[in-house]
Order: C-alpha cells, then structure tokens, then sequence
C-alpha cells in the first residue's frame, strides 16, 4: 500500500499516561518505530511535542479516548497536525490492542492513510462551545427544577397551576410564599385576595379554592420552600 506519512505517531492516550511511537519510513517498505512513555501532566506533554519535533514528526495521530485526549491536543495543535480518530477506524485486529501495542497499531494505519480524522474545530469555536453546552444543561437544569416545583404543589393538593397562566408570577409567589407560612390547611380568603394582581383579580374564587385544604407536611414545606429560593434568588 502506498505510504501517505513518510514520518508519524500513533499516540494511546489513558487517563495518567500516554503511549506514543514515533513510524519513519526512510527506505524500503518496513518502517522503523521509536516508542516513549509519558505522563499526562502538561510539562511531560511539552516533553513529548519536543520529542516529535526532534524527530521531525509533524503528525500525529490518536483515538479520541473520552476526554483524555483534549488536554494534548491543546498543547500541541500550535505546531503539530493531530488527528483525532474515532475509536472504530483504529479498533486492533484481535491480539494487536493492548497498552504496549496500541500507539504501533494506530500508527501503522495512521502512516498508510487509513485512518478518518474527525472535525474538530478552531481553539476559539470549542471555547464557545463549552459556554454554550454549560449554558444549555443550566437552562435544562432550571426547567427541570420548575417541573419539580410544581409536582411538589400538586402532591400538597395546591392547584394553583391550573388557575393562574405562571406559577411563578408576583401574584402566585406572594400567595405560596402565604401557604408556607400557615400552620394550618384552611386560608384567609381576604388575605389570598389582597394578593392578587391584574387580571387574576376576576378569578378569585378559583384560586382560593385551588388553595383552600391544602395538605402540605413540613417536609413539603421545606422543599417547596429551598426550590423557591433558586428561582428568586
């Protein structure tokens, strides 16, 4: 087959080490290998991006293993093409993937053009990535907790959600934040009135009884109380 990288690594990348061997194909068609050990902390990472450009091996290529291979990547996309291989393009023939084997075998594909790199975009377009991936799962997060805020109303017979359009307008927190405060299961109509606002003024009757009898332990209490927190806070 014919050889698309006359100098390469193959790198297997673990959590506290990373394997690499160096394939130079000078002459011939065997090539010769070089292999080295280094750690994962970032002044052993330089060391081996040193030890590449010794070699003048300017590519380099491993699979992307969970995580473990972004901390190199970022050390040594300056200077050094890395390719970064799903898993299945450089999955081992049965007996040829093991920690010792692994960088050879991903190498040897790596050298004969076989391996499919994966996208991976400029340093500034992932930055904006994990900002937008973070705020998402917070978005996610806080729907979640909404849902759960208002599932705990329901189980305390508070049907408030079924009167008013946002359970988490001023109308309905001053009248949970009312419900909290009682001992008992029975309300002051005037009270619960004096609290609306706007429109919800001409459904008075439904919210207080969406209210009245509430049955809430204080378990609830707390609960109802500690999500209420994260949402005007």
């Amino acid at each position: 087959m014919k050889v698309t990288y006359q100098t390469c690594c193959g790198v297997d990348v673990h959590k506290s080490f990373l394997v690499a061997t160096i394939v130079k194909t000078t002459g011939g068609v065997e090539p010769s290998y070089q292999k080295k050990r280094f750690s994962t902390f970032n002044n052993s990472i330089l060391e081996f991006k040193h030890w590449l450009l010794d070699n003048d091996c300017l590519d380099v290529c491993m699979e992307s293993t969970g995580k473990y291979w972004v901390p190199v990547f970022n050390l040594l996309e300056d200077e050094i093409n890395v390719v970064i291989a799903n898993p299945k393009w450089v999955k081992a023939v049965k007996g040829n993937k093991d920690d010792t084997k692994g960088s050879k075998w991903i190498g040897d594909l790596f050298r004969l053009g076989l391996v499919k790199g994966s996208y991976i975009p400029c340093k500034k377009v992932r930055i904006l990535r994990e900002y937008t991936r973070y705020r998402y799962k917070l978005v996610s997060y806080r729907s979640s907790e909404k849902n759960r805020y208002q599932n705990a109303l329901t189980v305390c017979n508070v049907a408030l959600d079924s009167v008013v359009s946002d359970i988490f307008g001023k109308s309905s927190t001053s009248i949970i934040d009312y419900l909290l405060e009682q001992s008992g299961t029975s309300i002051n109509h005037e009270e619960i009135a004096s609290k609306l606002l706007r429109s919800l003024k001409s459904k008075e009757n439904a919210v207080i009884f969406a209210g009245d009898r509430h049955w809430m332990t204080y378990l609830t209490v707390y609960y109802i109380g500690k999500l209420q927190k994260k949402f005007t806070s």
